[in-house]
């Protein structure tokens, strides 16, 4: 079932929109991220990584971390196209 929704995520490893906004699907506690947590991803590292930036509502940047792909929920703010 998740991968539905992961099909934004292509096997190589690139995404079809430029930062896409992703939920932590689990802890990563050490980088004090708490699952459901929303971040961007900021770069592609492989097939199995993404590099995801944490920020604050002011724009802050708290935390970057190195995330497994399965631990991604991609975020929808718009609907898809039938």
């Amino acid at each position: 079932m998740l991968g539905a929704v992961m099909d934004k995520f292509t096997a190589d490893g690139a995404q079809d929109d430029l930062f896409p906004t992703v939920a932590l699907l689990r802890d990563v506690p050490e980088c004090g991220l708490l699952r459901g947590q929303v971040g961007t991803v900021v770069e592609s590292l492989d097939a199995e990584m993404a590099l995801v930036e944490f920020s604050d509502d002011e724009g802050r940047a708290y935390a970057v971390a190195a995330c497994r792909r399965d631990a991604l929920l991609p975020l929808r703010t718009t609907p898809l196209a039938a």
